[in-house]
This record gives C-alpha cells, structure tokens and sequence, in this order.
C-alpha cells in the first residue's frame, strides 16, 4: 500500500532511496549489522498504528504479534526468545524514517517488521540499509520500490499486478466492456493500479476521472458518471475514500460493479460504504476466509479469532507471514546481515497466505483472490491472475 505524502516527503524519500542505493553499492553500508543477543533476538515493528491508515497498521501489528507470541510459545528461535520493539509511525513517512533510526541505532534490532504502505516503506529503507538491518514490508506494493535495495524486502503482488487482474477480471468475469476509472490522484498506490489497468485493458475507458485522498464529497463527479454508458466503475484508492464513493453512488441510484484493490479490504470500508449499500463490489486480497484454506492457514484463523475476537484482514495475514519469514531467516544467523542474506535465499516458504519466494529484486508474487461483496459481507472468492 502507498498513502499520499507531501511533496517535500516525496522529495526526501527520492534522496533517501538514492543514497541508499549508492550506500550498498559502495559498501558504506554496515554488513554485519546489529548483532543478535545470545538470549533474545529483537525484531522491531513499524506501523501505521495511528494516523490516516491505521486500519492497514494495526491489523498487521495485532498479526504480527500474533506470530511473536506463537513463536515464543514453541520455544522461540534457536532457543532464543523473540523481543518486540513495537513503534508507531503515525500514518506519516517522516515518522517512519525515524522510527527505523530509533529501531535499529537506540534499540539495536535485528530485523524490522513495517511499513505497511509503499510511502512510509520508501522513507524507512535508507536508514535500515544503513545500519544494516533487512526490512520487510507485508504489504508495500508500488512497482519498483526494491530496486537496487540490497535490505528491503516485499511480502506481497505489487501494483501492476493489481491493475492487470482487476482488467482481466472486469473484462471476463463482468463482460464489462466500457469502464469509468475514478483514481485517487494523491496517491502512486491508486495511480500504479490505474496506470497498469489503462495499458491491460483492451475496452473503452469512458470517463478517466480523478479525486484526491481527503475527499468527502464525490458527488460532482459521481452526477457526470451517472449520465454515461458503463458496465463497471475502476476505483484504485484506498478505504478511507472508496467506502464513502460506494455510499454516495449507490444513493444517488448507480447500480453497476465498483471494482478495488487491496485497499478496499477490512471493515473500516463497510463502515464508511454502510453495508445497506455495499453490494455488488469486487475487490482483491491476498488472503481469504471464505474459500477452503490450508491446515496452517486454518490454524491462524482460528488463533487470530480467539485471541481479538474479529476476523484476521489480508493485512493481518501477511504481517504474520512475515514475521515467520523472519523467524526462518534468523535461524543459526548471528547478525542482522546474515538474516538478510538467509531472507534472500527464501524458497517456497509455506505461509498462510500461500508460498513464498523472493526474485533477485526481494519481491515476491503471490496467489490473490478476487472478492465479492453484497450487503457488507464477503459472500465469494476466486483465484484470479492476471
């Protein structure tokens, strides 16, 4: 995921990533990193826990606990425990890149778990590179954010791959052969996914619409909608906006499809939708609870609900896979750098959101469902590809 940042952010995390990038080419970068102690290793987390996406960071703080607690539980890594250092970062990219400073330089952390989104993961890197410690983010999807990122590690598909299943899955699934794309403008997440559809999708594209992420009234541009010939609305952004364009076209009696991303999971979009008129929306995830899921994905379900009392999110599901990426990288390792080479190496890692194996740029593709949604609740699931 990738939330909006100023324009001075976008600045700063640009140098940041090409400093980065030049640190791990001229080996300015701590290879060794931080050392792991003989009776704990520390794994910090950095998430959106509060702020404008804290429905993302906190589903993966409460699944990634959740895979520290089992852990330990079994006995932890080695025989050594798992220690958490549990950051908030505010939902800000600035407050990202200094929660990785504190992490890895005051509380010495092997590994970090966090950023969920693509912005707040760019700001974060370069001080993770620096001090040497692997990165991984269960859920930053914009194209290109590993490249040349020796330490940065990604646990989901990216934005291209979104954009190319939602064309395929509106063209021959829906047989939707004219579409209104309405994309969050202040967002690289939505305009990834937007991008990725107008090259994939081979209909007509009869209104290419744009609002920004803050946005409460949609209705404007909704009217001028309304008046055309489409079978479905393309809406790449987030909950915080989408939700509200689902219960403001549904009341103004616009009936047809509203297709996601990932953006549209968790109940923070039903709450802003309402359920009376969340109906007939289409949106991808990369976990799900409704199709016949494996022994381990079935075990996490069911610790997931025991221990929060709520249904576990996509978000959920790939922060705990990614702890458990790193539970397996850190094994025998005695610093932060030998478990980021050893998360390099990953093959086939079995996790409840399917196999896992990073390419040469740390990103990985995953099996992604496509959703459908009426009266709030998530009645179906498919395979999709794109």
């Amino acid at each position: 995921m990738k939330k909006k940042f100023a324009l001075s952010f976008v600045a700063l995390a640009s140098v940041a990533l090409l400093a980065a990038c030049g640190e791990v080419k001229s080996g300015a970068s701590n290879a060794a990193g931080n050392s792991v102690d003989e009776k704990t290793i520390k794994i910090g987390f950095n998430f959106e826990e509060t702020g404008a996406v804290a429905a993302y960071g906190t589903s993966e703080q409460k699944g990634a606990q959740l895979a520290v607690d089992e852990i330990n539980a079994a006995g932890g890594i080695d025989g050594k425990q798992i220690e958490v250092v549990d950051k908030d970062n505010k939902s800000e990219t600035a407050e990202a890149a200094s929660v990785t400073t504190n992490l890895v330089t005051q509380s010495k952390v092997s590994a970090i778990v966090g950023p969920a989104t693509s912005g707040a993961t760019a700001a974060a890197v370069a001080n993770a590179t620096k001090a040497g410690v692997p990165l991984i983010s269960p859920s930053a999807t914009q194209d290109g954010l590993t490249k040349g990122q020796d330490y940065l590690f990604i646990g989901t598909f990216q934005d291209s791959f979104q954009g190319k299943i939602i064309s395929n899955y509106v063209s021959e699934k829906l047989q939707a052969k004219k579409v209104v794309l309405y994309t969050d403008n202040a967002s690289d997440y939505a305009k990834g996914i937007a991008k990725a559809f107008r090259e994939a999708y081979k209909g007509e594209i009869v209104a290419d619409e744009t609002f920004v992420a803050g946005d409460t009234d949609f209705q404007a541009a909704l009217t001028k909608m309304k008046g055309k010939d489409f079978d479905a609305i393309i809406v790449p952004g987030y909950y915080t906006e989408a939700g509200k364009i689902v219960n403001q076209a549904r009341g103004m009696g616009i009936d047809k499809p509203i297709v996601g991303g990932d953006g549209f999971n968790g109940e923070e979009f039903v709450q802003q939708a309402t359920a009376e008129k969340a109906s007939n929306i289409y949106f991808i995830s990369g976990f799900s609870t409704t199709v016949e899921v494996s022994a381990k994905a079935k075990a996490f379900l069911e610790a997931y609900r025991a221990k929060y009392n709520e249904e576990p999110s996509t978000f959920a599901a790939l922060a705990y896979d990614s702890v458990h990426l790193v539970a397996n990288a850190a094994k025998g390792a005695k610093n932060s750098g030998e478990i980021k080479d050893n998360l390099a190496k990953t093959k086939d890692f079995e996790g409840v959101t399917g196999q896992t194996s990073f390419d040469a740029d740390h990103n990985t593709v995953k099996t992604a469902y496509m959703m459908t949604m009426n009266n709030g609740k998530v009645e179906a699931a498919e395979v999709v590809k794109p």
